[in-house]
């Protein structure tokens, strides 16, 4: 899964947050990214047993007949349930605005407006509050500390 797979529906108005309201979030968000963790992880983990097993049972292009098949078949579509589980989640940050940046840690970005541009106010799964922001294009690698960041008046509309 890709946070990039993931796009706010209805063509949603972008939603820009303050400090105080991205804050107000986290409880339900701090739910959401929790769960999406914990599954991804898993996913991630049977998926990779299910790749190594289905290779151990192929000689070439050709299938060997296994009495786990059927077995196999089921995991396989387990999978896939839990992957359609992921986007759920995924879906349900981006209906409250809120981007998915990187599943395995519990990564996301509120959008919010610095000094009148586009920026995020980024948290990630562990971290007690939203204490980081970065520009558009800096990612994680750029978050600075939030102290300091004046309160942005709204210029765009908000979804409720």
């Amino acid at each position: 899964m890709n946070a990039a797979e993931v796009e706010p529906t209805n063509e949603q108005s972008k939603r820009y947050f303050t400090l105080a309201e991205a804050n107000q979030r986290l409880p339900l968000v701090r739910a959401i990214v929790s769960d999406i963790v914990e599954l991804f992880r898993d996913v991630t983990e049977r998926q990779q047993r299910l790749t190594d097993l289905i290779e151990r049972n192929q000689l070439g292009s050709k299938r060997v007949a296994s009495p786990y098949t059927e077995e196999l078949e089921q995991m396989d579509a387990d999978i896939r349930a839990d992957y359609e589980r992921l986007n759920a989640f995924a879906h349900e940050l981006a209906e409250l605005g809120i981007e998915l940046k990187d599943p395995n840690i519990g990564l996301i970005d509120f959008p919010t407006l610095v000094d009148g541009r586009e920026a995020y106010l980024c948290w990630k799964l562990g971290e007690p509050e939203v204490g980081f922001w970065h520009e558009l294009t800096a990612g994680v690698q750029g978050r600075q500390s939030v102290d300091g960041l004046k309160p942005q008046p709204r210029f765009s509309p908000t979804k409720t």
